[in-house]
């Protein structure tokens, strides 16, 4: 935590008190539990708490970008006239320095007379405490845990102790929610946890060390997201390590991995699916 009164000067995450905002719009390429057949109405914060030099939003999440702000009313809006439109599911994206913006957001859409799914999709670089805050507000946990290996996150994301930090949030999400996902009638989740994981390029024993820390530390009943997907963006052009794609051995070592730990629950990506996960928060909605 950097500590920062945002009302005097701004902080390692370079926001304000404001809700900087940088997409509300509907998103399909989610987990099928969470995207359903309508898609997810995801909130795409500005800034982020991590700066993880691979990052796929990366034209949002820099902090060295500029942002704008947005009232509460035009979120909420633009978050009812989408479940009013279909959606079920609204998704919190790198809310982790955002935390009371996201709660005035919920707040809103509630009094608004909405009762959709509450995701939040987070880097579980939190406190667990922040996140003991969160219970009875967030229906689904969506978080990602990146690494085990913490020479591997100081050189990613400036955080060296992701690990420990990480595996504390972990612990208060699976408190509250334990292994099992409640479904509604539709197919989709109602609440729960799902840990997500990506694999790096390069990084397959890292991978493999974060699921057996979630098999030790959780559980193999939990579910886990495996993500293939990654893609070098160009703020790692020419990096001896980040700037190419999974290869299909790095893949198969983590997933036999997955296997052999006994994880059941949840939804492996298939090699080479890279390309379709790129966002452009140049247009109007990113994801089309």
């Amino acid at each position: 935590v950097c500590g920062a009164d945002r009302a005097a000067r701004a902080g390692y995450c370079r926001s304000g008190e404001g809700l900087e905002i940088a997409s509300i719009c509907r998103h399909r390429g989610e987990e099928p539990v969470l995207s359903g057949r309508r898609g997810i109405c995801n909130v795409f914060f500005s800034h982020c708490n991590l700066q993880c030099l691979y990052c796929q939003n990366h034209q949002i999440s820099r902090n060295a970008v500029a942002s704008r702000n947005i009232s509460l009313e035009e979120a909420v809006g633009a978050i009812v006239a989408s479940l009013d439109d279909g959606a079920t599911h609204v998704g919190f994206v790198s809310p982790s320095h955002m935390i009371d913006q996201m709660k005035r957001i919920i707040a809103g859409v509630r009094s608004a007379g909405r009762e959709p799914v509450f995701v939040m999709n987070t880097s579980a670089y939190d406190l667990p405490e922040t996140i003991a805050s969160l219970e009875g507000l967030i229906d689904v946990y969506l978080p990602d845990f990146k690494y085990m290996d913490r020479d591997l996150a100081r050189d990613c994301s400036g955080a060296e102790d992701y690990p420990e930090v990480a595996l504390a949030a972990l612990r208060e999400m699976y408190r509250q929610k334990g292994s099992n996902l409640a479904m509604r009638e539709d197919g989709t989740a109602a609440s729960g946890l799902i840990i997500r994981h990506l694999i790096l390029p390069g990084q397959a024993a890292n991978s493999i060390d974060a699921l057996r820390a979630i098999a030790e530390e959780l559980s193999t009943s939990v579910h886990v997201s495996l993500m293939s997907q990654y893609y070098p963006p160009e703020t790692v052009a020419g990096h001896p390590r980040l700037d190419r794609t999974l290869a299909a051995d790095e893949y198969d070592a983590v997933r036999e991995e997955m296997e052999r730990l006994g994880f059941h629950r949840g939804w492996v990506q298939e090699w080479g699916s890279a390309i379709t996960y790129q966002p452009d928060f140049t247009r109007p909605h990113p994801f089309e």
